[in-house]
């Protein structure tokens, strides 16, 4: 006779591969796994604490439903099946998320004594002597952690492919990338394994996935959630933490989880008033939106992200606030040089320090060709490069900052083209390292500026290609004021909602 986690598991496989095929096929009351297409992860914290389902059950579901589409899209680079289990039954802490299956970007964020290996050849087979910070606070807030997500090497593109776990593809078209380098992330929420997913971003990576795979992503403030304890920053402040999320409020509880500043910390972002959940209900005002359709470098922009744009600004017109086109006046040239000088010497370091314990010289056997290129690049700069990079960053923050002392918001779209196809931006391309570079800057010339600024950003899921592929919109916030952009979120999901906007995956 089956035991009940197997029937609970082959009852989600089942509605995974059903006849009628993907999220269409499962609604709510058709079985534990339908739980999980069907609501989000604070709706599935609600039902755990009414008794109605199990943190087992949900976890035996999302493991059942992993395993089924994982080998149709490649999500999953590690499967801690057996540590989610293990938390159950020493019991769960009471929080927000008490019971909701959980997955980790296999990038910088550890559980300690498990499999760390960040997409690369080079950390193959690596365990993590520490447990994050952050995932202490995913815990504390009762997530059950199952697994983690793919990313590219060293997460340095737009699109989640590499030589260690293969290519990530996008649920909507699997010939198409899931954005990177939280791809993993987006296209496990996406397919329906569960409603919420860790993830990072240090020049767009949570929300060029979440644009890629119809989801709302938030990159928060520099400083606001913890990176540590091995480092307390990343990529000298570029990147941070948080979440790919279906709903706007998962995000929003997700980030009053986790927020605040690490011992050791060098900054961090002011405390919000209240909590980042309640602002999702509140009215956010009548407010000063500045539209940007070009990017700061001049390159083109398809018809259709301007559309999606275009069309944002006019709902947000239609809510009352006020749009006009405006923009920042930087210096691209010098802004692309100052990120190369703040991330290349890491990732130069990061081989180095590696290779050396391993006793190894690196070579394309083990590191993928334009993460090479880009280490040679790194090694390039001076100590007074470094000076000069960081005066050029903080210029530009002090500038935007000032820009946006007339606006509230800057709306954008979130790329500057539809879901790319998989083998263009790869880190093992058909060209060499300047057209390669040239062809993610110009798919993805909108997201940086948040980062190297320090600011928040979110892409919000409110367009679709005629190809039936999503187009996320961008709204950038002044430095430390998420809770502005939740509000705003908030009032978009319930104006244009996009939660029934799921791929059909037959």
């Amino acid at each position: 006779m089956p035991t009940r986690r197997e029937v609970v598991a082959g009852g989600a496989a089942a509605a995974v591969l059903g006849a009628a095929g993907g999220a269409q096929a499962m609604k709510a009351g058709g079985g534990t796994g339908d739980l999980l297409s069907s609501h989000d992860a604070l709706g599935l914290a609600g039902l755990v604490r009414q008794r109605k389902v199990s943190p087992s059950e949900l976890l035996e579901a999302a493991i059942a439903r992993a395993e089924a589409l994982n080998p149709r899209f490649n999500f999953m680079a590690q499967k801690h099946y057996d540590f989610g289990r293990t938390a159950i039954a020493k019991g769960l802490p009471k929080g927000p998320f008490t019971g909701v299956p959980l997955l980790l970007k296999d990038l910088n964020t550890h559980i300690a004594g498990e499999l760390s290996e960040g997409g690369s050849r080079l950390y193959k087979g690596y365990r993590a002597p520490v447990t994050s910070e952050l995932v202490r606070r995913y815990q504390a807030a009762g997530f059950v952690i199952f697994g983690k997500t793919t990313t590219p090497e060293y997460g340095l593109t737009g699109t989640t492919e590499n030589k260690l776990t293969g290519d990530t593809r996008n649920p909507w078209n699997p010939a198409h990338s899931s954005g990177g380098s939280s791809g993993g992330a987006a296209a496990a929420v996406a397919s329906g394994v569960i409603p919420a997913a860790h993830a990072s971003d240090g020049g767009g990576s949570i929300r060029i996935p979440a644009s890629c795979c119809g989801l709302f992503g938030m990159k928060p403030s520099r400083g606001r959630v913890p990176m540590g304890p091995i480092r307390t920053e990343g990529w000298g402040g570029l990147s941070t933490n948080h979440a790919i999320t279906r709903s706007v409020r998962d995000s929003a509880a997700m980030l009053d989880a986790s927020h605040g500043i690490e011992p050791g910390s060098r900054y961090g972002a002011p405390t919000p008033d209240g909590t980042f959940l309640s602002q999702v209900g509140k009215h956010p005002g009548k407010l000063r939106i500045a539209l940007m359709t070009r990017p700061i470098a001049g390159s083109p922009v398809d018809p259709e992200c301007i559309d999606a744009a275009k069309a944002a600004a006019k709902l947000c017109e239609s809510l009352g606030h006020h749009v006009e086109e405006a923009a920042p006046q930087l210096d691209a040239a010098l802004l692309g040089w100052a990120s190369f000088v703040s991330i290349g010497p890491a990732v130069a370091a990061d081989i180095a320090d590696r290779c050396k314990v391993l006793g190894i010289t690196p070579g394309p056997d083990v590191v993928e060709p334009m993460v090479l290129a880009f280490a040679e690049y790194g090694k390039t700069f001076s100590a007074m490069d470094a000076a000069r990079a960081s005066g050029v960053l903080q210029d530009a923050a002090i500038k935007v900052a000032r820009f946006m002392e007339r606006f509230d918001l800057i709306l954008t779209p979130t790329l500057a083209a539809p879901p790319i196809a998989l083998g263009r931006i790869n880190l093992t391309p058909d060209c060499g390292f300047q057209e390669w570079g040239q062809r993610a800057a110009v798919y993805s010339p909108f997201c940086q500026l948040a980062n190297l600024t320090g600011q928040p950003a979110m892409s919000v899921p409110l367009a679709q290609a005629k190809s039936g592929l999503p187009i996320g919109v961008m709204f950038t916030g002044r430095y430390g004021d998420e809770a502005l952009l939740y509000r705003l979120a908030g009032q978009l999901e319930k104006a244009l909602p996009w939660a029934g906007k799921r791929p059909q995956i037959a």
